[in-house]
């Protein structure tokens, strides 16, 4: 079937395993994500003091509407994504990112407050967006390259969009208006890498036998490779959990929280900080494409994630103790929270699937892990809405961030300790049935 879908569309003259196929894949992966952060972040650059809702400052009730959208996103994803034809992702994707828009121009034009409603629509689709560029990028000897960079471009999108927005609203564009006229900044740049991806052919016979076929799952295959590897799955799900809640506080709630360091937070901070924690990123993470060993890769990438929670700790810790400033802290910060949420997006998932060679793909596993983030998230914000009192976000981001060095490293153990010793249990090929009247390839295990 890959194949054919090949051939029914043109593609660029080598694979992306060959290192001018992987550069295409690779930019057109990033330039896709990045473009599309222009549609979900740069309304957190406004403030959006002037109006409330039931006792809550407009932004907040507009950051909970964007992150329900999105947790409805990631439930309905683990069956969509996991079940979803390869050949309907690029359409899928224009049209989910149009409709992102449609709810941004929502929010401008349906009275307040209805309008916030309009970012339910479009935390819901743009919730989806992943995993259909992710599903186009797996499954190659290249995979961790290639996600390496699709992760760190919304890793640096995420500052580049609220300068985006800060800079719209110095050029006298209204709050409600801007989220929707950065999303048609972006629109253009977005078509052009889209149509990139289109061109992008499905891992080779090459891949396949290095990293396992990826293929659609059913239900009943979804639920028996859950009950297979829940022991390591279970605190996975944890980290990501702690870590996806953190990061969307940092996210989120940037401007009030350099606000608080005693930082002014121009458009260019945003950007200049999350550089550098893309670049850093970018090196661990994508460094695990030259191990060729699916098993080393995977306890390798959690050496990874372990070394980022405690980056965490070490950076909190760090502003009041060693004397780091604020950019410093939240430099490091970033690190500590991207190298394990990244590592799972290019490495932990991927390389599981290959050493077991269980058929199936990484946008199940990422969005079941992912629906219980957002939904962790959602619970946050629905316990500040309960306060009595205003939340301070820099301390909220200190105190979690604590939590997570702590149990962070509890589940990196657990999952060392859940992960098979016999390496025949862990490269066993699981492969279809074969056509009646044909034997079934043989797969060397690695």
């Amino acid at each position: 079937m890959a194949a054919t879908a090949a051939n029914r569309r043109p593609s660029i003259p080598v694979a992306p395993r060959d290192w001018l196929g992987a550069i295409w894949a690779a930019v057109a992966a990033f330039g896709c994500y990045f473009c599309v952060y222009g549609f979900r972040k740069p309304f957190t650059a406004g403030g959006f003091a002037q109006s409330s809702l039931g006792g809550l400052d407009f932004k907040t009730v507009l950051v909970i509407c964007q992150v329900a959208g999105y947790t409805l996103s990631k439930f309905l994803g683990v069956r969509v994504i996991a079940e979803l034809d390869p050949r309907r992702r690029i359409a899928l994707l224009a049209a989910l990112v149009l409709v992102a828009e449609l709810g941004l121009l929502g929010l401008a034009v349906i009275p307040f407050p209805w309008g916030a409603a309009g970012l339910v629509l479009n935390g819901l689709a743009l919730g989806l967006v992943f995993g259909l560029v992710l599903g186009l990028l797996e499954g190659r000897q290249s995979t961790e390259a290639l996600t390496a960079g699709l992760c760190t471009s919304f890793i640096l999108a995420d500052g580049v969009a609220k300068s985006v927005g800060t800079w719209l609203l110095t050029q006298g564009v209204p709050e409600r208006w801007m989220p929707a006229a950065a999303g048609g900044l972006f629109l253009a740049p977005l078509a052009l890498f889209v149509a990139m991806l289109a061109r992008v052919p499905p891992p080779d016979a090459a891949d396949c036998a290095a990293r396992s076929e990826r293929s659609p799952m059913d239900r009943a295959t979804r639920w028996s490779f859950l009950r297979r590897y829940a022991r390591l799955l279970a605190p996975l799900t944890l980290l990501y959990l702690l870590v996806t809640v953190v990061r969307s506080v940092r996210a989120d709630f940037a401007p009030e929280i350099w606000r608080s360091l005693g930082e002014a937070a121009p458009p260019a901070l945003f950007t200049r900080t999350e550089l550098w924690v893309a670049l850093g990123v970018l090196l661990a993470n994508g460094a695990a494409v030259l191990i060729r060993d699916n098993r080393r890769a995977f306890v390798l990438s959690l050496a990874t994630c372990g070394v980022g929670v405690a980056l965490l700790g070490c950076a909190t810790l760090g502003r009041d103790r060693w004397g780091l400033s604020p950019v410093q802290s939240m430099v490091l910060l970033g690190l500590g929270l991207y190298l394990p949420y990244v590592a799972l997006h290019t490495t932990l998932f991927e390389r599981l699937l290959g050493m077991t060679r269980e058929r199936g793909n990484i946008g199940f596993l990422m969005y079941v892990v992912d629906s219980v983030g957002y939904l962790g998230y959602v619970a946050v914000m629905l316990l500040r809405n309960l306060s009595a009192r205003p939340w301070d976000w820099l301390a909220v981001l200190e105190q979690s961030a604590l939590v997570t060095s702590g149990v962070g490293l509890l589940c990196i153990a657990a999952c060392a300790l859940a992960l098979p010793r016999d390496r025949h249990t862990t490269t066993e090929p699981r492969l279809a049935a074969a056509p009646e009247g044909q034997s079934a390839p043989e797969v060397p295990p690695r």
